[in-house]
């Protein structure tokens, strides 16, 4: 009999049809946060990702994990991803790191467990530190969960992520040099009056954009405290919607002020995505007006209109690169934490043209 646990097990299982369940697990559009957070967690508990050299995580379900019983006594890696709801809806850049790691896996033989829940107070209960070769934590970690696993003295790899108090080795894009490119080119085109747009308190990657445009700017003589808005740098909403409605009523007041930059330098794509539909429902051409950049280059970058000049990240590379840093962190456990930053591209498109004089 054949226990492969297919799409169509997952459909039935939470009533959607298969179609659904293909465009949640791919990241695709069309799926709703509620429905895709749902088809995520049904296939981890399900077992859906064994077929893909992974196993099924029951830690949402408060039950102890020991692969040291398994029957094929493979190597197990623990991936910890806990803010799911936050991060499935910018499925298109952290599913393609989830796939890095995947694959980079599989390649090795050694399976993975997914936890998507924050369990930092009885992580130490859930998990068997002895059957795991190393943990990765992707995106956001709170720094409780991130000392319960420190002291569980396994390796530990943290993408995109770096807490001053946990010593980890990590692996980052570069992230203030790619800002500063954006920044670069922005000038360039003749803009002097622009505005970072992204909670600089968010994550470590958004305080090093911020960080990178303004190093930028400071070094061409430009920027000083009193030309930024600091409502912008304080946004709380992450999800384009709550973002829409908390950068209404910043950018009407800007318009009536007349005080609009030449370009807005955003966090990321979601947030620049946001921008650009507020702009235009205030009657404010994008890039006639006013130009605006992202960063990731995630799915919807190309499809919206204008398409958004962006930054690049190599995605799948980040995972890959995670699995290596692991596996020779574990034969090296004496040498110095390392910090891994990556290269990416500028992508130019449409939502950046010269700054005219009118």
């Amino acid at each position: 009999m054949d226990n492969k646990v297919t799409m169509q097990h997952i459909a039935d299982y939470i009533g959607v049809s298969k179609f659904v369940v293909s465009k949640a697990l791919s990241g695709k559009k069309g799926v709703s946060l509620a429905t895709r957070e749902k088809v995520i967690k049904t296939a981890t508990q399900l077992g859906y990702f064994a077929n893909k050299g992974m196993r099924s995580s029951n830690a949402q379900l408060g039950m102890r994990i020991d692969p040291s019983n398994a029957s094929d006594k493979k190597q197990t890696l623990l991936v910890l991803m806990p803010n799911v709801r936050f991060q499935t809806k910018e499925s298109s850049y952290w599913g393609r790191i989830l796939e890095g790691i995947s694959a980079a896996l599989e390649s090795k033989d050694i399976g993975m467990v997914i936890i998507t829940d924050d369990i930092a107070d009885n992580f130490a209960n859930i998990i068997n530190p002895d059957g795991y070769i190393g943990i990765i934590g992707v995106g956001l970690i709170t720094t409780s969960q991130l000392l319960v696993i420190h002291n569980l003295s396994i390796p530990l790899i943290l993408i995109d992520h770096e807490d001053p108090l946990i010593p980890a080795d990590s692996v980052f894009v570069n992230n203030a040099e790619g800002i500063s490119r954006i920044t670069q080119y922005l000038l360039g085109l003749g803009h002097t009056s622009m505005q970072f747009v992204g909670n600089t308190s968010f994550s470590r990657s958004f305080y090093d954009r911020w960080n990178g445009f303004k190093s930028c700017l400071e070094d061409n003589h430009i920027i000083s405290p009193s030309t930024i808005d600091q409502t912008l740098l304080a946004l709380s909403a992450s999800d384009i919607p709550q973002l829409q409605l908390e950068l209404n009523p910043i950018l009407t007041r800007l318009v009536k002020a007349d005080s609009l930059p030449t370009a807005f330098v955003c966090a990321n794509d979601n947030i620049a995505i946001s921008v650009i539909q507020v702009l235009q429902q205030l009657n404010i051409s994008v890039p006639g007006q006013v130009c605006v950049t992202g960063f990731d280059n995630i799915e919807d970058s190309m499809i919206i209109e204008p398409s958004l000049t962006t930054f690049g990240v190599a995605k799948e590379f980040l995972g890959r690169q995670a699995v290596e840093m692991l596996l020779w962190r574990k034969s090296n456990e004496d040498y110095p934490i390392m910090k891994v930053s990556l290269s990416g591209n500028m992508i130019i498109r449409k939502s950046t043209a010269p700054y005219i004089n009118k």
